[in-house]
């Protein structure tokens, strides 16, 4: 074991404040991005959740709740090899009235409910999907109930001045915006084609399977050249603009990368501090070191190492710490999303602070001279 790490043992009450600041530093990014990742994923509920391949609209569609209506006639237009016949997709923002009195905004979300409809939910069972074949019935996220003034299944209130009653829950469909409101088809067409007469024979989108992934992006790059007023994504391309829409449309990813950043300098500046008082509590065994002909460059490598090392004990240590809190967050309803790649870029930006903050220290270490033993 080397020298430097003996000493970050044996003096491991200096070092740990070093540690717990690396800790702060990388639980806070990690969660604040993981906080900002499973809020836009809320956006893109609808296209996450579907098994199409390709979402075809009108032009220039920046999110998926925010479709306006396209013919279906189209369907007829849309025939490449590799892609199943287009399904109709209903998806709209519509008024919601409660049965207690009070409003709210909600999305309609009409598709086919058969096991091979590609714009079906896959969070809906079989018996809700039964139960949705029957006119004027929702399902709706068990966290929205409260919002739209439901307590139990069965419960009515009014889309559009149009009474509907709830046949189900679900859970993991929870909205950032309206409340999603799931239904067929038909009762979608009904429900939207009130306010917008459009809807008796226009739908939000057209949906379809491909044969690969590789050949949906074929598919959407032939018919964006023969389509050019058209909107057509992959499913991938329609969530990523999607959530990326809703970032900076609410400015929170901006919010939240600021908190990010102040997290991360104030870990680099305890960080520093603690390694610059851990250095200079050393000084004299540094000035023995001197005098014993050891070379400046081998007690910077040391100090080096030590922060290397108070930064991977750091990181290490956060990584349960961030686990246990993003748990809670998620029994407190935030949905944290934490990717592999969340978790490696705070471990390399943690390191990056620690290491830079070991530079910092070393600065006390030019001033250490052997002379100092005789003061």
């Amino acid at each position: 074991m080397s020298y430097a790490v003996q000493t970050l043992i044996h003096e491991r009450s200096r070092y740990a404040a070093g540690v717990g600041a690396v800790l702060f530093s990388a639980s806070l990014m990690a969660l604040q991005v993981g906080l900002l990742l499973g809020l836009f994923e809320l956006t893109s509920i609808p296209v996450d959740h579907s098994k199409a391949d390709l979402w075809i609209g009108t032009n220039n569609v920046e999110s998926v709740d925010l479709g306006r209506p396209i013919p279906i006639s189209l369907i007829g237009r849309l025939d490449k090899p590799g892609m199943s016949a287009p399904e109709v997709y209903y998806l709209s923002f519509a008024d919601f009235n409660k049965a207690a009195g009070g409003s709210n905004l909600c999305t309609v979300v009409g598709s086919g409910l058969g096991p091979d409809d590609v714009g079906c939910s896959d969070v809906l069972s079989p018996e809700q999907r039964e139960a949705l074949t029957e006119k004027m019935t929702i399902v709706c996220d068990v966290s929205d109930l409260k919002r739209l003034g439901f307590t139990t299944i069965g419960d009515k209130g009014k889309v559009n001045m149009k009474e509907v009653r709830l046949v189900g829950t679900v859970t993991g469909l929870q909205s950032l915006a309206a409340p999603w409101a799931f239904c067929s088809q038909t009762t979608a067409r009904e429900l939207l084609s009130g306010p917008n007469p459009r809807y008796a024979d226009h739908c939000t989108y057209l949906l379809t399977r491909c044969d690969s992934k590789e050949r949906a992006t074929e598919i959407a790059t032939e018919l964006r050249a023969e389509y050019p007023e058209m909107s057509i994504y992959t499913a991938d391309e329609f969530s990523t603009k999607s959530r990326l829409y809703w970032l900076r449309r609410t400015k929170a990813g901006v919010a939240m990368g600021y908190a990010a950043l102040l997290g991360l300098m104030v870990g680099a500046l305890i960080t520093a501090q603690t390694l610059y008082s851990a250095t200079m509590a050393g000084a004299k065994e540094f000035a023995v070191l001197l005098a014993l002909g050891i070379p400046r460059m081998r007690i910077y490598r040391m100090v080096m190492v030590q922060s290397f090392w108070v930064g991977l004990m750091g990181v290490v240590i956060a990584y349960p710490v961030i686990e246990v809190l993003a748990y809670f967050a998620e029994q407190a309803g935030s949905h944290v999303e934490l990717r592999w790649e969340v978790f490696a870029g705070a471990v390399v930006l943690t390191m990056v602070t620690a290491l830079l903050s070991g530079l910092t220290a070393l600065r006390s270490v030019r001033t250490i001279e052997p002379m100092s033993l005789l003061r």
